[in-house]
């Protein structure tokens, strides 16, 4: 579907050119723009060649095992469930802190797993529980501290200062995974207590 539409969208750009008497204009644009894709390619990609090797050097030196159990505490208190079962939250812990580290990669796979032991807690395995809705809204309103391929873009965009809005982004995405997590307990409650229940007919 989204193949479609840019598809329209590029034929229908092409006819406002030519239309209004800019095809020799568009015809370098489209040549110019095709050069400098290349060349944000090549800088971003030597950006994400940096930073995975980084990322791969703080994996193996024990970042991510030392993070998770540095938010264990407070993970206990978002999945409660998970805690009091014991099965789950070293997994949760662990995909969170690849994420808040910039590292997709790792993060992936431990978050697979966290979603495989959620879901045998599930009562309800046709549906997804309240702490899976929790943890897919927090890895996809995630807090990095080192958010790589912005800083990476900016770089091959030619910013002087490519991590000048490493404060700006911190507060934001910090102030979006609060709010995520308050939405995911409010409707979670609201889900388990819907109007009327408990009440004598």
């Amino acid at each position: 579907m989204l193949g479609k539409i840019f598809g329209i969208l590029c034929l229908l750009s092409l006819l406002a050119g030519i239309l209004n008497g800019n095809a020799p204009q568009l015809g370098s644009a489209v040549l110019d723009g095709a050069g400098q894709a290349v060349e944000v390619l090549l800088s971003l990609g030597g950006m994400l060649c940096f930073w995975g090797g980084m990322m791969n050097v703080w994996k193996e030196a024990g970042a991510i095992q030392g993070l998770s159990r540095l938010l264990s505490p407070l993970l206990r208190r978002i999945f409660p469930v998970a805690a009091a079962k014991g099965e789950g939250l070293e997994e949760i812990s662990a995909n969170l802190s690849a994420n808040l580290l910039g590292m997709g990669n790792a993060a992936t796979p431990m978050g697979l797993a966290a979603m495989e032991k959620l879901q045998r807690q599930n009562p309800h395995p046709e549906k997804a529980s309240a702490e899976q809705i929790t943890l897919v809204v927090m890895n996809t309103a995630a807090f990095s501290l080192l958010p790589t391929n912005l800083l990476a873009l900016r770089r091959a965009a030619g910013s002087a200062s490519p991590y000048a809005v490493m404060g700006p982004i911190w507060i934001a995405s910090l102030v979006c995974t609060l709010l995520a997590i308050l939405l995911c307990r409010l409707f979670g409650a609201a889900s388990q207590n819907p109007s009327g229940a408990g009440k004598k007919p």
